[in-house]
């Protein structure tokens, strides 16, 4: 592992063509990070784990990709699967609607929620498009990945990274990240598995993703945004603010309105009452 430098920007490279689905990031993550999990629950298929939330900051996706109709086994595509984790994204929408500042990007251009600044507010938890912020129920304050910042800092990779029996998850500088990702890409379409595609690697999505992926098939299937879908809340947008300053004014007008029909009495008829 080359030497680990502040000032430039790392992040995750996941390639979901070579998860086995073993959870060994899952056991990393919670190890180093001394997160206890949450109580054991059964679900109705192989991910025993849910959802990313504020004991799960790496979840390995499990999803039933075998059809109807089984003639040809599946066509080799029995599952997807997919070890999640939050982006870290370029256009943060969790740093931008922070009140208090707690949400930084560090100096390896990583999201990082300083708990002793958080005061519970939940805004960015609202704010995440990917779902990734949970409060701590002990602590009361928001809790995501952090990157293992803290291993960064002493020169050290990742735990889930380091962790991982497959590559699937690769750590390092993103430029080089990006690099092998669009080799692989391109390896994969050359041996005839054309939806392999990568996701958050440019701009696209959220100005890019510290952590992107190589998927097997359309985002919607791994319960990510699209392209099309993956915009900034509408508050942290000019056109949002716009959009919400014309609704205000409409409200006021039709507010006053309805008080003065309130209280302009009714014209009585001409000619007063017969009798």
């Amino acid at each position: 592992m080359a030497e680990i430098t502040p000032g430039r920007a790392y992040g995750f490279f996941t390639d979901t063509s070579v998860c086995i689905g073993c959870k060994a990031c899952e056991v990393a993550c919670k190890e180093w990070n001394q997160l206890p999990g949450n109580a054991p629950a059964f679900g109705d298929g192989y991910d025993n784990t849910g959802a990313l939330d504020a004991q799960n900051w790496r979840h390995v996706q499990f999803l039933d990709q075998v059809p109807d109709r089984t003639e040809n086994s599946g066509r080799g595509k029995a599952w997807l699967m997919m070890s999640d984790v939050c982006k870290h994204c370029k256009d943060a929408s969790c740093l931008e609607v922070c009140p208090t500042d707690a949400i930084i990007r560090t100096e390896f251009d990583t999201v990082y929620i300083q708990p002793d600044v958080c005061n519970g507010c939940r805004d960015c938890v609202a704010a995440c498009p990917y779902d990734v912020i949970e409060m701590d129920e002990h602590t009361g304050v928001a809790q995501k990945c952090t990157l293992c910042y803290d291993r960064l800092q002493g020169g050290m990779q990742p735990a889930c990274a380091q962790a991982c029996p497959t590559d699937s998850i690769q750590f390092g500088p993103l430029d080089e990240l990006r690099a092998a990702a669009r080799r692989r890409v391109g390896d994969l379409h050359d041996q005839g598995v054309p939806e392999a595609r990568l996701y958050g690697e440019d701009d696209a999505v959220y100005g890019g993703l510290n952590a992107f992926f190589l998927l097997m098939a359309e985002p919607e299937a791994y319960k990510l945004p699209n392209e099309k879908n993956a915009v900034l809340p509408s508050r942290n947008n000019a056109g949002g603010y716009l959009a919400a300053f014309g609704t205000a004014v409409l409200a006021v007008l039709g507010g006053l309105l309805a008080f003065r029909k309130r209280r302009d009495p009714e014209p009585e008829p001409e000619g007063g009452e017969e009798g």
